[in-house]
């Protein structure tokens, strides 16, 4: 991870340590090009968490935006899952 990467994480965490009383409701935000590969391996990293997931496609179909409701438990664990999501190709967190 290069090192403006791990500073905005760590400016995350500490926004999000200081924003919410955890265990808090998330809501997670990417864009990916719309191949059901990166759809499904989204929606899998937040199997059996009680997610709820939404997803849309441009209007050319070329990207879709996925956004997830999900309860987590602490700061910690949101960057991580933004961590293991920044392995899809093509995926933009916002």
């Amino acid at each position: 991870m290069d090192k403006n990467t791990q500073e905005f994480y760590e400016r995350l965490k500490v926004e999000l340590e200081n924003s919410s009383t955890w265990p808090a409701l998330y809501l997670f935000k990417f864009i990916v090009p719309s191949l059901q590969e990166n759809i499904e391996q989204v929606e899998l990293a937040f199997d059996c968490m009680g997610a709820v997931i939404k997803t849309t496609k441009s209007k050319t179909g070329k990207f879709t935006s996925i956004s997830v409701d999900v309860q987590m438990k602490n700061p910690q664990e949101i960057i991580d899952k933004y961590l293991e999501l920044s392995t899809i190709e093509g995926i933009i967190s916002l």
